[in-house]
């Protein structure tokens, strides 16, 4: 089911998978250079509504739109908060809640998880720093976390490689990084990247 949803900056589009009586629902965004098609975020849709999980992925309205380059941190979170608002009005987000994305997409779960209540955050391919840049990190915004959080990052990324991410997360309760082959895409092993996420999923609501 696709539903189009309107906020502040645009139309945005929910696309939801999954059964009528799910274990819990797992809200996904997708990245700044692709959308809620990319090869992650379908496999961890399918393993995830297979094992009983409501998945929604979000697609921000800049990218509804038809645009090239996505928008500000301020403008993904305003959109994004908007769509989560409207399917919770509606009764769309049933059970445990739980915010993920890939990159751009994981930041705005990062950043949004405290205000809308999720109960853990699944980030795929956290971008720690631009490419070539350690020094502008944004691990502020991993370690501002509260809840449960994952990170499932490729040995070969060049935004942070998952013993970078593990740094910035370590003596942070709740925390744990799956290091997968490949790099920031992810499409290298996309199975292991759904599997992966199953298994923290699974993890979370049986603690």
């Amino acid at each position: 089911m696709t539903r189009e949803i309107g906020t502040p900056h645009g139309t945005a589009r929910a696309h939801v998978t999954g059964p009528g009586d799910p274990v819990g629902t797992l809200v996904l965004g997708h990245g700044a250079g692709g959308g809620v098609e990319s090869v992650d975020l379908l496999a961890v849709t399918g393993e995830a509504a297979g094992a009983g999980w409501r998945v929604v992925r979000v697609e921000q309205p800049w990218r509804v739109a038809g645009r090239r380059i996505a928008t500000a941190p301020t403008t993904l979170d305003a959109g994004w908060s908007a769509v989560l608002d409207a399917l919770r009005s509606d009764g769309v987000l049933a059970g445990p809640l739980v915010f993920g994305g890939r990159s751009a997409g994981a930041r705005v779960a990062c950043r949004t998880a405290a205000r809308h209540g999720a109960a853990g955050v699944l980030a795929l391919a956290f971008p720690l720093h631009p490419p070539g840049r350690p020094e502008k990190s944004r691990a502020g915004e991993l370690t501002a976390v509260v809840v449960p959080l994952v990170v499932v990052q490729g040995e070969a990324d060049a935004m942070g490689a998952p013993a970078d991410i593990a740094a910035a997360l370590s003596g942070r309760p709740g925390a744990s990084v799956y290091a997968v082959p490949g790099d920031h895409s992810l499409k290298r092993n996309v199975d292991v990247v759904a599997a992966a996420a199953l298994s923290w999923l699974g993890q979370l609501i049986s603690d």
